[in-house]
Protein backbone atom coordinates (compact mmCIF):
# COMPACT_ATOMS: atom_id res chain seq x y z
CA UNK A 1 0.00 0.00 0.00
CA UNK A 2 1.71 3.45 -1.00
CA UNK A 3 1.56 5.65 1.84
CA UNK A 4 0.30 9.55 1.82
CA UNK A 5 2.97 12.45 1.03
CA UNK A 6 2.92 14.73 3.93
CA UNK A 7 2.23 18.45 2.90
CA UNK A 8 1.23 19.96 6.24
CA UNK A 9 4.49 21.56 7.64
CA UNK A 10 5.79 20.07 10.65
CA UNK A 11 7.79 21.41 13.88
CA UNK A 12 11.18 20.38 15.48
CA UNK A 13 11.20 19.78 18.73
CA UNK A 14 14.62 19.66 21.42
CA UNK A 15 15.76 21.05 24.17
CA UNK A 16 19.47 22.44 23.08
CA UNK A 17 21.41 21.27 20.58
CA UNK A 18 23.64 19.25 22.48
CA UNK A 19 20.60 16.75 21.68
CA UNK A 20 21.54 16.52 17.91
CA UNK A 21 24.79 16.15 18.14
CA UNK A 22 25.77 12.28 19.08
CA UNK A 23 27.83 11.38 22.20
CA UNK A 24 30.36 9.72 20.36
CA UNK A 25 30.74 12.38 17.20
CA UNK A 26 34.68 12.92 16.66
CA UNK A 27 33.72 17.00 16.58
CA UNK A 28 33.09 15.97 20.84
CA UNK A 29 36.30 15.53 21.52
CA UNK A 30 38.22 18.21 19.39
CA UNK A 31 35.32 20.87 20.74
CA UNK A 32 36.81 19.97 24.45
CA UNK A 33 40.11 20.49 23.41
CA UNK A 34 39.48 23.89 21.67
CA UNK A 35 37.38 25.45 24.41
CA UNK A 36 40.37 24.48 26.49
CA UNK A 37 42.60 26.50 24.59
CA UNK A 38 40.36 29.43 24.02
CA UNK A 39 39.79 29.38 27.65
CA UNK A 40 43.71 30.17 28.01
CA UNK A 41 43.48 32.89 25.56
CA UNK A 42 41.00 34.66 27.57
CA UNK A 43 43.35 37.19 28.54
CA UNK A 44 44.37 38.05 24.97
CA UNK A 45 41.13 37.89 23.60
CA UNK A 46 40.10 40.77 26.48
CA UNK A 47 43.21 42.77 25.24
CA UNK A 48 41.88 43.01 21.89
CA UNK A 49 38.58 44.77 22.65
CA UNK A 50 37.66 48.19 23.78
CA UNK A 51 35.99 48.24 27.31
CA UNK A 52 33.45 50.18 25.94
CA UNK A 53 30.81 50.53 23.10
CA UNK A 54 28.66 48.20 20.83
CA UNK A 55 29.17 44.82 21.95
CA UNK A 56 31.21 42.68 19.08
CA UNK A 57 30.94 38.78 17.73
CA UNK A 58 31.99 36.80 20.64
CA UNK A 59 35.50 36.11 19.36
CA UNK A 60 35.44 32.18 20.36
CA UNK A 61 32.47 32.16 17.35
CA UNK A 62 34.89 33.71 14.53
CA UNK A 63 37.83 31.27 16.35
CA UNK A 64 35.72 28.47 16.17
CA UNK A 65 34.41 29.07 12.84
CA UNK A 66 37.81 29.25 11.20
CA UNK A 67 38.36 25.76 12.34
CA UNK A 68 35.41 24.19 11.34
CA UNK A 69 36.39 25.66 7.60
CA UNK A 70 39.36 24.02 7.88
CA UNK A 71 38.20 20.46 9.10
CA UNK A 72 35.11 20.45 6.76
CA UNK A 73 37.40 21.75 3.77
CA UNK A 74 34.97 24.79 3.21
CA UNK A 75 35.89 26.37 0.38
CA UNK A 76 35.06 29.90 1.05
CA UNK A 77 33.51 31.91 4.19
CA UNK A 78 30.45 32.56 2.18
CA UNK A 79 29.88 29.21 1.88
CA UNK A 80 30.39 28.97 5.37
CA UNK A 81 27.65 30.69 6.95
CA UNK A 82 25.34 29.84 3.96
CA UNK A 83 26.14 26.02 6.50
CA UNK A 84 25.61 27.79 9.67
CA UNK A 85 22.34 28.83 8.82
CA UNK A 86 21.05 25.13 8.43
CA UNK A 87 24.07 22.88 9.87
CA UNK A 88 23.25 22.04 12.98
CA UNK A 89 26.34 20.10 13.66
CA UNK A 90 28.85 23.14 12.49
CA UNK A 91 26.75 25.44 14.31
CA UNK A 92 26.70 23.45 17.47
CA UNK A 93 30.75 23.38 17.11
CA UNK A 94 30.80 27.39 16.70
CA UNK A 95 28.54 27.80 19.79
CA UNK A 96 25.68 29.88 17.89
CA UNK A 97 22.60 29.34 19.75
CA UNK A 98 19.69 28.35 17.50
CA UNK A 99 17.78 31.72 18.40
CA UNK A 100 20.80 33.99 17.23
CA UNK A 101 21.22 35.10 14.00
CA UNK A 102 24.30 33.95 11.92
CA UNK A 103 27.05 36.43 11.09
CA UNK A 104 27.84 38.22 7.94
CA UNK A 105 30.39 36.84 5.92
CA UNK A 106 32.55 39.85 6.05
CA UNK A 107 33.03 39.71 9.98
CA UNK A 108 35.91 37.49 9.07
CA UNK A 109 37.50 40.25 6.55
CA UNK A 110 36.57 43.17 8.87
CA UNK A 111 38.49 40.43 11.82
CA UNK A 112 41.66 39.60 9.75
CA UNK A 113 43.31 42.74 11.02
CA UNK A 114 42.45 42.30 14.85
CA UNK A 115 41.61 38.68 15.69
CA UNK A 116 42.34 36.20 13.17
CA UNK A 117 46.40 37.52 13.23
CA UNK A 118 49.57 35.32 13.11
CA UNK A 119 49.77 36.18 17.37
CA UNK A 120 46.15 34.81 17.54
CA UNK A 121 46.88 31.69 15.55
CA UNK A 122 50.14 31.02 17.07
CA UNK A 123 48.47 31.23 20.84
CA UNK A 124 46.20 28.68 20.08
CA UNK A 125 48.43 26.85 18.33
CA UNK A 126 50.74 27.14 21.23
CA UNK A 127 47.45 26.04 23.56
CA UNK A 128 46.79 22.83 21.39
CA UNK A 129 50.83 22.29 21.82
CA UNK A 130 50.37 22.46 25.81
CA UNK A 131 47.70 20.07 25.72
CA UNK A 132 49.34 17.14 23.95
CA UNK A 133 52.09 17.79 26.34
CA UNK A 134 49.91 18.07 29.10
CA UNK A 135 49.29 14.06 27.60
CA UNK A 136 52.80 13.28 27.42
CA UNK A 137 52.46 12.50 23.80
CA UNK A 138 55.51 14.76 22.28
CA UNK A 139 58.66 13.41 22.25
CA UNK A 140 61.75 15.42 24.09
CA UNK A 141 64.16 13.82 21.87
CA UNK A 142 63.43 13.13 17.99
CA UNK A 143 62.02 15.07 15.37
CA UNK A 144 61.83 16.07 11.61
CA UNK A 145 61.91 18.96 9.78
CA UNK A 146 60.64 19.98 6.05
CA UNK A 147 58.94 22.32 4.26
CA UNK A 148 56.12 22.46 1.22
CA UNK A 149 55.07 24.65 -1.39
CA UNK A 150 51.99 26.17 -1.17
CA UNK A 151 50.44 27.93 -4.43
CA UNK A 152 49.39 31.56 -3.44
CA UNK A 153 46.39 33.15 -4.63
CA UNK A 154 47.64 34.57 -8.08
CA UNK A 155 48.36 33.60 -11.28
CA UNK A 156 51.52 33.76 -13.84
CA UNK A 157 49.75 36.57 -15.57
CA UNK A 158 49.67 38.77 -12.83
CA UNK A 159 54.04 38.70 -13.12
CA UNK A 160 55.20 42.45 -14.28
CA UNK A 161 58.10 43.66 -14.35
CA UNK A 162 59.60 45.02 -11.01
CA UNK A 163 59.80 48.67 -11.88
CA UNK A 164 56.39 48.34 -12.57
CA UNK A 165 54.57 46.64 -9.88
CA UNK A 166 56.32 49.22 -7.50
CA UNK A 167 54.88 52.15 -9.35
CA UNK A 168 57.81 53.53 -11.49
CA UNK A 169 56.38 52.86 -14.86
CA UNK A 170 52.90 52.85 -15.69
CA UNK A 171 51.23 49.65 -16.20
CA UNK A 172 49.27 47.88 -19.98
CA UNK A 173 46.35 49.23 -20.49
CA UNK A 174 43.17 46.97 -21.35
CA UNK A 175 42.67 43.77 -21.63
CA UNK A 176 39.73 43.58 -19.19
CA UNK A 177 40.14 40.94 -15.94
CA UNK A 178 41.91 38.36 -18.11
CA UNK A 179 44.11 39.25 -20.63
CA UNK A 180 46.05 37.42 -23.36
CA UNK A 181 49.48 37.76 -22.28
CA UNK A 182 52.35 36.86 -24.45
CA UNK A 183 56.03 35.92 -22.76
CA UNK A 184 57.67 34.58 -25.42
CA UNK A 185 60.97 35.50 -25.42
CA UNK A 186 61.06 37.04 -22.02
CA UNK A 187 62.96 35.84 -19.22
CA UNK A 188 61.09 35.82 -16.10
CA UNK A 189 62.35 34.90 -12.14
CA UNK A 190 62.26 36.00 -9.00
CA UNK A 191 65.14 39.02 -9.17
CA UNK A 192 63.45 40.67 -12.34
CA UNK A 193 59.49 40.25 -11.56
CA UNK A 194 56.89 40.44 -9.45
CA UNK A 195 53.65 39.46 -9.38
CA UNK A 196 50.84 42.28 -8.94
CA UNK A 197 48.14 40.62 -7.20
CA UNK A 198 49.98 38.89 -4.36
CA UNK A 199 54.08 41.01 -4.88
CA UNK A 200 55.01 38.84 -1.40
CA UNK A 201 54.86 35.53 -3.64
CA UNK A 202 57.56 34.31 -5.05
CA UNK A 203 58.42 31.70 -8.05
CA UNK A 204 59.21 28.60 -7.40
CA UNK A 205 58.90 24.84 -8.05
CA UNK A 206 59.30 21.14 -6.73
CA UNK A 207 62.20 19.65 -8.60
CA UNK A 208 63.81 19.80 -12.31
CA UNK A 209 61.35 19.62 -15.23
CA UNK A 210 58.24 20.59 -12.98
CA UNK A 211 56.45 24.23 -14.05
CA UNK A 212 57.18 26.95 -11.96
CA UNK A 213 54.36 28.80 -9.31
CA UNK A 214 53.64 31.62 -7.88
CA UNK A 215 53.98 29.69 -3.99
CA UNK A 216 54.71 30.63 -0.19
CA UNK A 217 56.99 28.36 1.76
CA UNK A 218 55.92 26.10 4.78
CA UNK A 219 58.27 24.71 7.36
CA UNK A 220 57.27 22.33 10.31
CA UNK A 221 59.10 20.11 12.62
CA UNK A 222 57.17 17.54 14.12
CA UNK A 223 58.07 14.47 16.63
CA UNK A 224 58.92 11.74 15.75
CA UNK A 225 56.35 9.52 18.24
CA UNK A 226 53.00 10.27 16.91
CA UNK A 227 54.00 12.77 14.11
CA UNK A 228 52.38 15.92 16.08
CA UNK A 229 53.36 19.71 15.08
CA UNK A 230 55.49 21.10 17.34
CA UNK A 231 57.14 24.36 15.39
CA UNK A 232 56.23 25.90 12.39
CA UNK A 233 57.27 28.90 10.49
CA UNK A 234 55.84 30.32 6.96
CA UNK A 235 58.39 32.02 4.57
CA UNK A 236 58.85 33.32 0.65
CA UNK A 237 59.79 30.61 -1.10
CA UNK A 238 63.58 30.12 -2.18
CA UNK A 239 66.29 27.56 -2.92
CA UNK A 240 67.56 28.31 0.59
CA UNK A 241 64.55 28.76 2.78
CA UNK A 242 64.02 25.32 3.53
CA UNK A 243 67.11 24.44 5.23
CA UNK A 244 67.21 27.98 7.02
CA UNK A 245 64.21 27.81 8.41
CA UNK A 246 64.68 24.39 9.45
CA UNK A 247 67.29 25.61 11.70
CA UNK A 248 65.84 28.68 12.87
CA UNK A 249 62.64 25.88 14.04
CA UNK A 250 65.30 23.85 15.56
CA UNK A 251 66.87 26.52 17.85
CA UNK A 252 63.15 27.15 19.07
CA UNK A 253 62.91 24.00 20.07
CA UNK A 254 66.36 23.83 22.08
CA UNK A 255 64.95 26.91 24.01
CA UNK A 256 61.75 25.40 24.84
CA UNK A 257 63.21 21.86 25.79
CA UNK A 258 66.85 23.59 26.90
CA UNK A 259 69.84 21.12 27.52
CA UNK A 260 69.17 17.77 26.86
CA UNK A 261 69.87 15.05 23.69
CA UNK A 262 68.18 15.85 20.44
CA UNK A 263 67.98 14.64 16.97
CA UNK A 264 66.37 15.86 13.43
CA UNK A 265 66.08 13.42 10.80
CA UNK A 266 64.90 14.93 6.82
CA UNK A 267 65.15 14.43 3.27
CA UNK A 268 68.56 15.18 0.98
CA UNK A 269 67.85 18.47 1.02
CA UNK A 270 68.95 19.04 4.38
CA UNK A 271 72.55 17.25 3.18
CA UNK A 272 74.31 20.46 3.00
CA UNK A 273 77.47 21.43 5.23
CA UNK A 274 75.61 24.77 6.23
CA UNK A 275 72.74 22.96 7.68
CA UNK A 276 74.52 19.50 9.54
CA UNK A 277 76.82 22.83 10.79
CA UNK A 278 74.18 24.37 12.26
CA UNK A 279 72.25 21.68 13.48
CA UNK A 280 75.43 20.53 15.55
CA UNK A 281 75.94 23.73 17.03
CA UNK A 282 72.77 23.56 18.91
CA UNK A 283 73.63 20.02 19.74
CA UNK A 284 71.09 18.76 17.80
CA UNK A 285 72.25 15.32 15.73
CA UNK A 286 71.74 15.80 12.00
CA UNK A 287 69.73 12.14 10.70
CA UNK A 288 69.77 13.18 7.41
CA UNK A 289 69.31 11.32 3.95
CA UNK A 290 72.61 10.88 2.57
CA UNK A 291 73.62 12.19 -0.77
CA UNK A 292 75.39 9.73 -3.64
CA UNK A 293 78.18 12.28 -3.61
CA UNK A 294 79.28 15.24 -1.40
CA UNK A 295 77.40 14.15 1.54
CA UNK A 296 78.14 16.38 4.37
CA UNK A 297 77.74 13.36 7.37
CA UNK A 298 79.34 9.96 7.71
CA UNK A 299 79.82 6.95 9.41
CA UNK A 300 79.88 8.67 12.73
CA UNK A 301 76.46 9.36 12.40
CA UNK A 302 74.83 7.19 10.16
CA UNK A 303 76.11 3.47 11.44
CA UNK A 304 74.35 4.13 14.92
CA UNK A 305 70.55 2.26 14.80
CA UNK A 306 68.76 5.25 15.78
CA UNK A 307 69.65 6.94 12.04
CA UNK A 308 67.40 4.19 10.20
CA UNK A 309 64.62 4.32 13.01
CA UNK A 310 64.79 8.33 11.99
CA UNK A 311 64.88 8.29 8.52
CA UNK A 312 62.02 5.74 8.67
CA UNK A 313 59.54 8.17 11.12
CA UNK A 314 60.45 10.95 9.34
CA UNK A 315 58.04 10.44 6.57
CA UNK A 316 55.01 11.32 9.04
CA UNK A 317 55.53 14.66 8.09
CA UNK A 318 54.12 14.35 4.74
CA UNK A 319 51.14 13.17 6.29
CA UNK A 320 50.39 16.48 8.14
CA UNK A 321 50.94 18.49 4.57
CA UNK A 322 48.99 15.60 2.77
CA UNK A 323 45.80 16.47 5.09
CA UNK A 324 46.40 20.51 5.11
CA UNK A 325 46.19 20.64 1.18
CA UNK A 326 43.71 17.92 0.79
CA UNK A 327 41.38 18.79 3.79
CA UNK A 328 42.89 22.10 5.04
CA UNK A 329 42.53 23.91 2.15
CA UNK A 330 46.28 24.92 1.43
CA UNK A 331 46.26 23.27 -1.85
CA UNK A 332 45.29 26.74 -3.35
CA UNK A 333 45.65 29.68 -1.53
CA UNK A 334 42.49 32.08 -1.10
CA UNK A 335 44.09 35.19 1.35
CA UNK A 336 46.86 36.70 0.21
CA UNK A 337 50.19 38.68 1.72
CA UNK A 338 52.36 36.72 3.82
CA UNK A 339 50.72 37.92 7.58
CA UNK A 340 47.52 36.59 6.32
CA UNK A 341 48.84 33.32 4.77
CA UNK A 342 50.96 32.80 7.98
CA UNK A 343 47.89 32.64 9.97
CA UNK A 344 46.02 30.60 7.67
CA UNK A 345 48.99 28.49 7.58
CA UNK A 346 49.24 28.31 11.55
CA UNK A 347 45.63 27.12 12.14
CA UNK A 348 45.85 24.75 9.84
CA UNK A 349 48.43 23.12 11.85
CA UNK A 350 46.99 23.82 14.95
CA UNK A 351 43.83 21.50 13.65
CA UNK A 352 45.60 18.74 12.34
CA UNK A 353 46.93 18.71 15.62
CA UNK A 354 43.74 18.57 16.77
CA UNK A 355 42.25 15.77 14.43
CA UNK A 356 45.53 13.97 15.65
CA UNK A 357 45.31 14.40 19.33
CA UNK A 358 41.25 12.89 18.92
CA UNK A 359 42.35 9.54 17.89
CA UNK A 360 45.62 9.33 20.06
CA UNK A 361 43.25 10.08 22.84
CA UNK A 362 40.79 7.60 22.01
CA UNK A 363 43.02 5.02 21.58
CA UNK A 364 43.22 2.58 25.11
CA UNK A 365 45.88 3.15 27.20
CA UNK A 366 48.72 0.48 27.40
CA UNK A 367 48.97 0.30 30.85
Amino acid sequence: MRGDEQRQGGFIVMTTLEDVVPADHPLRAIRTMVDAALEAMSPELEALYASGGRPSIAPEYLLRAQLIQILYAIPSERRLVEQLRYNLLLRWFVGLPLDEPVFHATSFTKNRQRLLTTEIAEAFFAAIRGQAEAHKLLSREHFSVDGTLIEAAAALKSLRPIAEVEGEEPPASGGGRNPDVDFHGERRGNASHRSSTDPEARLARKGNGKEARLCYAGHTLIENRHGLIVELELTQASGTAEREAGLRLLAKERGRRGRGRMSVAADKGYDTADFVAGARALRVTPHVARKKRYSAIDGRTTRHEGYAVSLRRRKLIEEGYGWMKDIGGLRKLRHRGKAKVTAIFTFACAAYNLVRLRSLLAEPSSA
